[in-house]
């Protein structure tokens, strides 16, 4: 497609997710969110009323048969990235899909092959690529001015019953392993620039209605040396999200989504790091960018790979331990 030319996506879930991505679109320049489709028809046009689209679609399947769409965010429940994946790119559709892109290997590595065979551009959700803290400790590590010897990481929610970032009932159950570990398994190999080489994983009891671990350990070592540990739980009633700790050869940082800190809780200035300092919508803007020049975008399928195979080897140890 030539650079002046509208480029018009369509967004797949209507919830907190979509809501992001919806927000963030708006605000690139040459972009249309040309439709939504949500759970049922009556939520996609509730959910394309509040964000000012005009046209809602009752199915994935009806959005894919509109030749005026170019491609497709998804936001939807995790168990149908990966079957919403394959049918976007099967559609001649560009596609990102929310993190995590499959919820087994298997998933993964189709996806991958179906983008390798149609030349698409297809990107996962690996928003911790994009955020502007992550991106000022990347560009000091890219520079030689500061190497990773561990990091520390903490990624704790209070969900004890099926709630949405936005505390509204979900259809679907989310997962500490596919989902959120992998927003950390990915990261500390992209900024090591370093594969995982060893990995660790135990968990807590699982929960008797949600069908879930609630706690979750996991440790990472890269072929470099450096190391990685995780704790993840749904039963943490106290400060939400994810917690970063930088320890490196040069100084301690600490990054809280698209804020930095020193080890010693002073703000470090990230606003003039990108173009924004909102993460969805940098990650937004290079899958427009990626779609626009015919590239391979950042946190492309083939990219992310890696990190869906050190996931489905901890959900074997884990199996096995249990």
């Amino acid at each position: 497609m030539s650079d002046n030319r509208t480029l018009r996506i369509a967004l797949a879930g209507g919830g907190a997710f979509g809501a992001k991505h919806a927000a963030a679109l708006r605000r690139i320049e040459g972009v249309e969110v040309a439709a939504v489709v949500s759970s049922s028809r009556e939520r996609a046009r509730k959910f394309a009323a509040e964000q000012g689209v005009g046209r809602a679609a009752g199915s994935l399947e009806e959005v894919l048969a509109m030749d005026d769409v170019d491609a497709v965010v998804l936001a939807t429940p995790t168990q149908l990235h990966a079957e919403q994946t394959l049918a976007c790119l099967a559609a001649g559709k560009h596609v990102q899909t929310e993190i995590p892109l499959a919820d087994s290997l298997a998933g993964a590595e189709a996806c991958a092959a179906a983008q390798e065979r149609t030349g698409l551009v297809a990107m996962a959700g690996h928003t911790r690529r994009f955020n502007p803290s992550h991106q000022w400790v990347r560009r000091r590590i890219e520079a030689g001015e500061f190497g990773i010897q561990q990091m520390d990481v903490q990624t704790y929610f209070f969900r004890r019953t099926n709630l949405n970032a936005l505390g509204q009932p979900r259809s679907w159950t989310d997962h500490l392993l596919w989902h959120h570990a992998a927003h950390t398994v990915d990261l500390f190999a992209y900024q090591t620039g370093s594969p995982v080489v060893r990995a660790h994983a135990v968990q807590g009891p699982v929960h008797p209605v949600l069908g879930i671990a609630m706690d979750m350990s996991i440790q990472l070592r890269a072929a470099n040396g450096a190391i990685c540990t995780l704790s993840l739980s749904f039963n943490n009633d106290g400060p939400l999200g994810t917690f970063f700790r930088y320890i490196g050869d040069t100084g301690t940082y600490l990054a809280r989504y698209d804020d930095l800190f020193t080890g010693r809780e002073e703000p470090i200035d990230v606003s003039g790091v990108d173009v924004s300092t909102d993460g969805i919508e940098l990650q937004d803007r290079e899958f427009v960018a990626a779609i626009r020049e015919g590239r391979e975008p950042n946190g492309s399928l083939a990219q992310v790979l890696p990190c869906y195979r050190v996931l489905a080897d901890l959900e074997r140890q884990l199996a096995a331990d249990a």
